[in-house]
């Protein structure tokens, strides 16, 4: 047989460095760093005003924005970890997890805010409390231009992604994605204090304040279930999405004789994906043949194939 029945593979493969930081990370990890420090600062005045004036949802807010400052601090981290042990022998297939587990621990805290703030509106509710609404409404105007600026940031860092070669679901920094998260969060929790403080003070809509801290935190939990749901898959090894299974599944089949009898495509990184395959064929080639048919799709940075002529096909893996 010119080429036996073993696995032939390569490390690295055609498109990219599976252990290397993405390009891109340093800048984000530069930005968030920069809505650490907008947030820590406009945490400690919100808390404060808000224990002071009396208003719910200016104090949940507040503590809202100091849980976001313990994610931002999770992302720094992995950012960190990533970058120093991208080239550690203990990691197989480098460091690119790291942000999504990132990015699903500051999920899970996002949840946790969502029910803090749904328990403590619930208890207002039933025992509204006097509020200073001037000063309030000040503190949680001056808390939405934060979150603004923040979001500006986090946005801007998201776009500078490489997208144009990357297949779809597989370019997203989950870390980054978590973070941004945390600050849409917070903006959303600073316009329905405003508008809770302003109906109380104008109308006398005293239980507004509570309400919109309930109605806050439910939309905060379904942030932190789509993001938990999204990196729970990256980190359990999710396959790809149809879309790129079947483009692979395309590019190797139409040529030749070829047919795939496993087929396994896993995110590694943001915008790096790993490939597995086994295919049978009558006219076995080397396995960078089969790799040059993967290249017009972008992401892969580390692909393995087994070829098994077509008479030994009955010792290919099952599909």
């Amino acid at each position: 047989m010119p080429w036996p029945e073993r696995m032939q593979q390569e490390h690295g493969g055609a498109h990219c460095d599976p252990l290397q930081p993405t390009p891109y990370a340093a800048h984000a990890e530069r930005r968030t760093r920069q809505v650490v420090v907008l947030t820590a600062a406009m945490m400690a005045i919100e808390i404060v005003a808000g224990t002071l004036s009396g208003s719910m949802a200016l104090l949940a807010d507040g503590w809202h924005m100091a849980t976001h400052v313990a994610a931002f601090g999770i992302t720094l981290f992995a950012y960190r970890y990533a970058r120093h042990h991208a080239r550690s022998g203990r990691y197989s297939f480098g460091t690119g997890k790291v942000g999504v587990l990132g990015g699903f621990t500051s999920a899970v805290a996002l949840a946790m805010v969502a029910l803090a703030m749904a328990v403590e509106s619930v208890g207002r509710l039933f025992e509204p409390q006097a509020i200073r609404f001037d000063e309030a409404i000040a503190v949680a105007i001056a808390g939405l231009l934060v979150n603004l600026v923040s979001g500006v940031l986090l946005h801007g860092a998201q776009h500078d992604h490489p997208h144009a070669t990357d297949t779809h679901h597989h370019h997203h920094d989950h870390n980054l994605r978590a973070a941004y998260y945390h600050v849409l969060a917070d903006a959303l929790t600073s316009v329905f204090a405003i508008v809770a403080l302003a109906a109380g003070k104008y109308l006398d809509w005293i239980w507004l304040d509570a309400v919109v801290g309930i109605i806050g935190a439910a939309v905060i939990a379904r942030w932190a279930w789509g993001l938990l749901r999204d990196t729970g898959h990256i980190l359990l090894d999710g396959q790809a999405d149809a879309a790129t299974l079947e483009a692979v599944r395309r590019a190797i089949e139409a040529d030749a004789d070829n047919r795939i009898s496993d087929l396994h495509v896993w995110q590694l990184a943001p915008g790096r994906c790993a490939l597995a395959l086994s295919l049978t064929t009558r006219q076995p080639r080397p396995p960078d043949h089969y790799k040059a048919l993967l290249g017009d799709i972008g992401a892969l940075a580390h692909v393995t194939v087994e070829v098994v002529p077509r008479e030994d096909a009955s010792r290919a893996p099952a599909p």
